[in-house]
C-alpha cells in the first residue's frame, strides 16, 4: 500500500479514537496497540520473510537483514561480540537455523555478516533513496513470538548526518605514572574491560612503543596519533613485553562505550545500545524498540528497505544506516565472502600442488 493511502485511514482512526478522550488514549489505538499495528500488516509480512532474529541460546540478542536468497544476513556486530558462533542461532520466517557462520565484520559501521545454510529466501528490496522528508512513516521490527514478527511504526525525525564518536576514540588503557623522568612513560597500568586493547590481548605491564608503525614516547604522542581516528577503526599498536617487541591489531572504542557512569539523560532513557556513536551517516527515526531489536531492516510504507537499524540512541532517537550505505556494505561483504570461498584450500604437507590450466 502506498504511503499516502495508509496515512489517511490511520490518521483518521487516531483522531476518531481520541476526539472525546484526548487525555486517555485507549490501548487499542496506542503506538503498539492492535488498532495501529494492523495498519502495517503489509510491512509486517516483509519483516516476517526478510528479517532475521538472532539468538544466543534462548535469548533474542538482535535482528538481522536478509541480503541474499542463500542465507546471508547482516546484523549489528557489537551485539554478537565475543559470542562463539556455535552458540548462535538464526530464525528467518518460521525456520530456525542452528549452524551459523560469522563471515565478516565491518567495524566502522558495526555490521556483522552472518551466514546460514538456506536457499530460496526473500532478501529485502532496497528503496531507491533514503533522502525522504522528515515526518515520513517508517516501520521496523518490534517484538517477536515463536512464529510471528510484530512491527512498530514511527517517523523519520531528522536529516541524515554523521554521528561522531562521543568523547573521541580511545585505546581503553590507563597508563602508570612514572616515578622518575627516565622511566618509560607509556606502561599500561589498567585496561577497561570493554576496551579494544584488552580484546587484542594487551596486559598491565606492557609498554606501548608505536602506533601504526610510528614510535610514541609520551601521552601527547598517543593523543596526536588518535586525534582524527574514529571508533571502530583498527590500528596496529607496537608494545614491549618482557624485553620482547610485539604488535597487536587494536579496535578503537568510543569513550562513552567504556564509561561506567551514565549521564542523567541515559538514566532516564533506560535502554540504549552499547555502541550508538561513531557512524559515518545515519537516518534518525523515533521508533523506540528495545536495544536488542536493532540490526533489522527499516522499511518505508511500500515495504522497501530504506535502511538498517543500527542503534537505539536514547529515549527519543533511533539510528539506521541509510540504504545507499547499506547496499555498499552488503556488496563489499558478499564480494569478500565470494573471494574467500574461491580461494583454493591449502595442500597437505606431502601433497603436490595441482597443475595450473592456461
Amino acid at each position: 500500500m502506498h504511503a499516502n493511502l495508509l496515512f489517511i485511514p490511520l490518521f483518521a482512526t487516531l483522531v476518531c479514537a481520541t476526539g472525546s478522550r484526548a487525555q486517555s488514549l485507549e490501548s487499542n489505538f496506542r503506538t503498539t496497540g492492535p488498532g495501529v499495528t494492523a495498519a502495517f500488516e503489509p510491512q509486517r509480512l516483509v519483516i516476517q520473510q526478510s528479517s532475521a532474529v538472532v539468538y544466543q541460546g534462548r535469548d533474542e540478542i538482535a535482528y538481522g537483514v536478509v541480503i541474499s536468497p542463500d542465507g546471508d544476513v547482516l546484523t549489528k556486530a557489537s551485539e554478537i561480540k565475543g559470542i562463539d558462533a556455535a552458540k548462535l542461532a538464526v530464525t528467518i520466517d518460521q525456520t530456525k537455523y542452528t549452524a551459523v557462520e560469522i563471515v565478516g565484520i565491518d567495524p566502522v559501521w558495526d555490521v556483522a555478516h552472518l551466514r546460514v545454510k538456506a536457499s530460496g529466501l526473500k532478501p529485502v528490496v532496497y528503496a531507491p533513496t533514503s533522502a525522504v522528508p522528515q515526518g515520513t512513516w517508517v516501520v521496523a521490527n518490534g517484538a517477536t513470538s515463536r512464529t510471528k514478527r510484530r512491527v512498530l511504526g514511527g517517523i523519520v525525525s531528522a536529516k541524515i548526518r554523521e554521528i561522531p564518536t562521543a568523547g573521541g576514540a580511545a585505546l581503553g588503557v590507563t597508563l602508570a605514572q612514572p616515578k622518575k623522568k627516565s622511566d618509560p612513560q607509556l606502561v599500561i597500568e589498567e585496561l577497561s574491560e570493554k576496551s579494544g586493547a584488552k580484546e587484542a590481548g594487551l596486559q598491565p605491564g606492557d609498554e606501548i612503543t608505536a602506533i601504526e608503525g610510528k614510535p610514541v614516547k609520551t601521552r601527547e604522542d598517543i593523543a596526536k596519533a588518535l586525534k582524527d581516528r574514529k571508533a571502530g577503526a583498527i590500528i596496529k599498536v607496537g608494545y614491549r613485553r618482557k624485553n620482547e617487541n610485539l604488535t597487536a591489531d587494536v579496535r578503537l572504542m568510543a569513550r562513552e562505550e567504556m564509561a561506567d557512569q551514565m549521564s542523567r539523560n541515559d538514566q532516564m532513557s533506560g535502554d540504549f545500545s552499547e555502541r550508538r556513536s561513531g557512524f559515518p551517516r545515519i537516518l534518525q527515526h523515533d521508533i523506540l524498540g528495545a536495544s536488542r531489536s536493532v540490526g533489522g531492516p527499516l522499511l518505508d510504507l511500500d515495504g522497501r528497505c530504506i535502511g538498517m537499524n543500527i542503534a537505539r540512541a536514547n529515549r527519543s532517537e533511533s539510528f539506521a544506516i541509510p540504504v545507499e550505505d547499506l547496499k555498499a556494505i552488503a556488496g563489499r561483504m558478499l564480494n569478500h565472502a565470494k573471494d574467500r570461498d574461491a580461494e583454493p584450500a591449502a595442500p597437505a604437507p606431502d601433497a603436490q600442488p595441482a597443475p595450473s590450466i592456461d
